[in-house]
């Protein structure tokens, strides 16, 4: 059922995409009076799933659910109708066009995710509003969950202040700050440090277990116990807070792991609160230095119902919540920037971290939320630009390559050439896709 939930909220939002990119194509064309033969949502290589034809363009849905496109009269595009294009050019077709026009029916798609990421989180801003733990709140740092975390030198407790010199506002981009950035600036015991990040800390972060890496410092809450837990023997409940040990009151549970590991083998006298009444409760720690129990897995949420944290609140009303998406998608469309320039750098490993459908299909939650779906959907609608205007044959951005070209040059590059570079894109693109998705098969072994 989880599989067939993630499933089903990347087919939606895919198509959503993909039918508004081709109309960001489609529109222009039509308006420049250029005709459109074909307009597809997914691939339809042998046989449609349906079709119907209107006018001069054929509108149908394929069976090959890994993209969409428009076929526009007169141009050299994946169909490589070599037949056509030998013909005198038609007033109708897109070689025909101006230049300017022809840029403008390339740039459509593009332009079209770019606006629909900015009003997707201009919407979602306004209808659910902006909340997140400003690392500023974190007064006592953060607790290290990971072993990845403290092998690059962080220390619970630490606060964190800024990735390259620039201020880390949130608490939840700490961890992306951490994997793109050179330098992490935290303060720890009132010092001020800087940290600095190895060339491959994408690679361990990829083949880390632990994506978490740090977690807001959490008081000890007991959520369960395994079998033959010394703590459950000694009379713990499940909801018990420990407050302290051995008449010492300790706040949070990293420390109060740190502090058990000086008692091994021995017993120990818990300060424990339950149901709002202080116990003292004697149990055995192990060689391990461990009690046998679970703590419990507290959301930012839950945290601030304890009163343990304050979470940033920002309502958005409707004018205002359009500057507040434009700057939330630059941010966004930078973020994926960085992290797509790493992966051009192979000392980094961060083309390990390529991923397909299933990855994309992964970021999505196990039950329906439609503000994460809105605001992965806007993410991906930024990804689907940033992607397509790379100037790479076969793709948008190729095409608006040779469209500067002759717009410079005065005339169209060679036929031949862009039929080689058309050929050679998608080559290229097929080996990415088969790449990207291959990584995601070999994660599930």
């Amino acid at each position: 059922m989880e599989f067939l939930i993630k499933a089903t909220q990347l087919l939606m939002s895919l198509s959503i995409l993909v039918v508004l990119h081709e109309l960001g194509h489609f529109i222009p064309a039509k308006l420049f009076k250029t005709r459109v033969e074909k307009f597809y949502l997914f691939f339809d290589p042998w046989f449609s799933v349906v079709k119907k034809k209107i006018g001069d363009t054929e509108y149908g849905i394929g069976w090959l659910p890994l993209g969409g496109y428009v076929k526009i009269s007169g141009m050299i595009d994946e169909s490589m109708d070599k037949e056509q294009m030998g013909k005198p050019a038609e007033p109708w077709e897109f070689r025909a066009k101006p230049a300017w026009q022809r840029l403008i029916i390339m740039l459509g798609g593009v332009t079209v995710n770019l606006l629909l990421g900015v009003f997707i989180y201009s919407m979602t801003l306004f209808v659910y509003g902006d909340k997140y733990l400003p690392n500023e709140n974190l007064v006592d740092g953060v607790w290290v969950v990971s072993d990845m975390a403290a092998d690059l030198g962080f220390e619970n407790g630490d606060k964190f202040l800024a990735a390259d010199g620039e201020k880390i506002e949130r608490f939840s981009d700490v961890v992306e700050k951490v994997i793109i950035s050179k330098t992490i600036t935290v303060e720890r015991s009132g010092l001020i440090t800087d940290i600095s990040m190895p060339v491959d800390v994408v690679d361990q972060f990829l083949n880390n277990e632990n994506k978490q890496l740090f977690y807001p410092r959490i008081p000890t809450i007991i959520s369960g116990f395994p079998e033959g837990s010394n703590a459950k023997k000694a009379g713990l409940m499940k909801k018990d807070i420990l407050l302290g040990i051995n008449g010492g009151l300790i706040q949070y549970f990293d420390e109060f792991k740190s502090e058990l590991s000086k008692h091994k083998g021995k017993n120990v006298d818990l300060i424990v609160n339950r149901n709002n009444k202080k116990l003292i409760i004697s149990a055995p720690v192990s060689n391990e230095g461990t009690l046998g129990f679970s703590p419990a897995n507290i959301s930012l949420k839950q945290l601030e119902e304890l009163d343990l944290y304050t979470l940033a609140s920002h309502k958005y009303g409707f004018a205002a919540s359009f500057p507040a998406g434009y700057n939330k998608a630059i941010k966004k469309l930078s973020s994926y920037i960085d992290q797509f320039i790493l992966i051009l750098s192979p000392s980094t490993g961060a083309y390990k971290g390529m991923g397909g459908f299933g990855a994309i299909g992964s970021m999505f939650p196990a039950t329906w939320n439609w503000e994460v779906f809105w605001n992965l959907t806007a993410f991906l609608s930024l990804m689907l630009a940033f992607m397509n205007v790379l100037p790479i044959p076969a793709l948008d951005g190729g095409h608006v390559v040779f469209l500067v070209y002759e717009i410079i040059v005065g005339k169209p590059a060679p036929e031949k050439v862009m039929e080689s570079a058309q050929v050679f894109g998608m080559i290229l693109l097929l080996s990415l896709l088969v790449f990207a998705n291959g990584n995601d098969i070999l994660r599930l072994f």
